[in-house]
């Protein structure tokens, strides 16, 4: 792995950031998510069509940029530096790789021009707000998290010749003003039971949007209802085709909140270390005292580990199949590390800032809410590390093995 950034990559790391500064202060991000969409249509629309946000990492014969995770992930990063409240990941990470892989041709014409150019928004609805077990981050996919055939998640049926949905799903990301719905839902029955993917229309009859009540409101989430909702099945009736594809774009989701997370624990270090360095305490700057320099300089190891696992993540997301396999549960094991990170430089900033960083005004806290609501809606950390283990088969004892261990015992 070439771990330096190319000219191409830089120069996307350069403009954003320049353009978020200007853009996307701690005031304009507590505006933004006060608005009915939760994000700043503007900043989004110029995000989307002058710098190609949304498509950089859809191929460019649907519109996109033809760029991979790479250059998706690097983006990530930089919005999560300012906290940037946009439909980035649930259209980019989310949708458009669903689309891409399970979509018919007619389908993929569409939406992703639509999605890349940031003429439409799309989102992930999982029911019971297992976000995490349908991409196989904390668990196996196989089972039945859409609903299983009993009551509750979402169950499809056919009527007429349509699909009609019919439950509930909660804790959508951006899933009350999404355009368009991709919807795990069961269907089959006990017989022939299997979780597909539906498309649907943010206009269609029965469909009720909740936005939801969360403690980190840079990141909306909604309770989607679907009462007897006309649904488009994306691609065909193969259950497994939907559970590996839901897995692959786990990949490069874990990638891209990974560095999304690096961003926001290096912003919320480069602040602290800001701040202690004209903070004074007995007539000198906090920042001189060796157990505060010792507490951010073990912050600092934490953050550059963090950016180095989520770059490798994003490396082998988007190289061939051989890359991808090489180190299963590497993109889970990224995404545990940063998570942890900006939970503990959060927890430092906020100790750090004193008497100021403990009130909830203070923008030590929109780091802190973001830590503590990304490990609820992704983690926790322990699980992502213990399905990384297990895809990687560090427990997996081998044949012989007990025989050979009881032969050593005796």
């Amino acid at each position: 792995m070439d771990a330096a950034f190319t000219e191409e990559q830089d120069e996307i790391r350069r403009t954003l950031r320049g353009l978020l500064h200007k853009r996307c202060g701690p005031d304009e991000v507590k505006a933004a998510v006060r608005t009915p969409r939760g994000y700043d249509e503007g900043l989004w629309r110029q995000l989307a069509q002058q710098l190609g946000l949304p498509g950089l990492a859809v191929p460019a014969a649907y519109g996109g940029v033809g760029c991979g995770p790479t250059e998706l992930a690097l983006a990530c990063e930089e919005t999560g530096r300012a906290l940037l409240p946009s439909p980035l990941i649930a259209t980019a990470v989310l949708a458009a790789p669903l689309i891409l892989a399970l979509g018919s041709e007619p389908q993929r014409n569409g939406l992703l021009p639509a999605l890349a150019g940031g003429e439409l928004t799309a989102t992930l609805a999982v029911p019971g707000g297992r976000l995490a077990t349908a991409l196989a981050l904390t668990g196996p996919n196989g089972g039945d998290w859409a609903g299983g055939g009993r009551a509750g998640g979402v169950q499809a049926r056919t009527r007429g010749g349509t699909w009609r949905l019919y439950g509930e799903a909660g804790q959508v990301l951006d899933g009350h003003g999404a355009d368009v719905l991709l919807v795990a839902a069961h269907t089959g029955g006990f017989a022939h039971s299997r979780t597909l993917i539906y498309l649907v229309r943010a206009d269609a009859a029965g469909l009720v949007r909740t936005r939801q009540t969360a403690m980190d409101e840079t990141r909306p989430q909604a309770r989607i209802e679907l009462r007897d909702v006309a649904a488009e099945l994306l691609g065909d009736e193969d259950g497994d085709a939907v559970a590996g594809a839901l897995a692959a774009t786990g990949v490069g989701a874990a990638a891209a909140f990974a560095a999304e997370a690096v961003g926001a624990a290096d912003a919320a270090l480069a602040r602290t270390v800001e701040y202690v360095r004209v903070r004074e305490q007995f007539g000198r700057p906090i920042g001189s005292f060796q157990a505060v320099q010792h507490r951010l300089a073990d912050l600092y190891v934490a953050v550059q580990a963090a950016r180095s696992a989520a770059s490798y993540a994003a490396w082998a997301a988007g190289g061939p199949v051989e890359r991808r396999t090489a180190e299963p549960g590497a993109a889970g094991l990224a995404l545990a590390q940063a998570l942890e990170a900006l939970r503990r430089v959060a927890g430092e900033a906020v100790q750090l800032h004193g008497g100021i960083g403990f009130t909830w005004e203070h923008e030590a806290h929109l780091y802190f809410k973001r830590a503590a609501c990304d490990e609820l809606l992704l983690g926790p950390v322990h699980r992502l590390r213990a399905r990384a283990a297990e895809e990687a088969g560090l427990f997996t004892a081998e044949p012989g093995a007990a025989g050979a261990r009881e032969a050593v015992d005796a």
